[in-house]
């Protein structure tokens, strides 16, 4: 199950991103001139956003690596710029107590990709394996029940500023192979040897508290991850 991105269905600000140029007017020329080259019109400068995409669940990494290699086949990856999964480092403590580094994923479900939205590159996002939609507006059917099209929406440059300096200064998390209601065994600190019930996990403070056996009684104590291993 995916989880919520509310802080990317704020209303986009436009204003914060460049406005295309205006088409060059053309000057009245009654008689022109057969042999001068038709004068052409200025192209309109392509103008890359962030857009966020909603994948299905432990798939971000997948969509991001098939979706690079179809841009390539598709002959988009001129327009298809920058792909990114927001991530926090983050600390995983094993069985035995033992530290792994790792990351958390900011926004779980969902990527975002920079890109030149065209009906090419829409294609090639939404017909890319596990991908569910771009988060956007639905327009509304003039008929019928069903629900309407998504029409992306792009990120604001405050939501992509904002999504990255939360990833890039959220501190490391840790993250605890344990449930409530496991069983552990205190391998340092003045209860070692100890054995107890899980009763409380506090993962952002790296501890947890049991119930251990003290003196004939079930007593609440608190403990660092590093301090106990959980039983087999």
């Amino acid at each position: 199950m995916t989880a919520p991105l509310s802080e990317l269905t704020e209303t986009a600000e436009l204003t914060d991103l460049p406005e295309l140029t205006d088409l060059p007017e053309l000057t009245d020329q009654s008689e022109p001139d057969p042999v001068a080259e038709p004068a052409e019109e200025e192209a309109r400068p392509a103008v890359a956003r962030w857009y966020a995409v909603q994948v299905a669940s432990s798939c971000e990494k997948k969509v991001k690596a098939t979706l690079e290699q179809r841009a390539l086949t598709l002959g988009v990856s001129n327009r298809i710029l920058e792909i990114e999964i927001p991530q926090t480092p983050a600390i995983k403590i094993k069985k035995d107590g033992s530290r792994q580094s790792t990351e958390e994923k900011v926004f779980p479900g969902y990527v975002l990709i920079r890109m030149v939205m065209d009906e090419d590159t829409e294609q090639a996002v939404r017909s890319t394996p596990n991908v569910i939609n771009f988060v956007g507006h639905e327009e509304r059917r003039t008929t019928g029940r069903s629900r309407g099209r998504i029409k992306p929406r792009p990120l604001s440059l405050t939501e992509v500023n904002r999504i990255f300096k939360r990833a890039q200064g959220k501190k490391p998390v840790v993250k605890v192979d344990l449930s409530e209601g496991d069983r552990i065994t205190v391998t340092a600190g003045p209860f070692k040897d100890f054995q107890g019930e899980v009763i409380e996990i506090s993962g952002d403070r790296s501890k947890l508290k049991a119930l251990l056996s003290i003196f004939g009684r079930e007593t609440p104590v608190e403990l660092e991850f590093s301090q106990i291993s959980k039983d087999s």
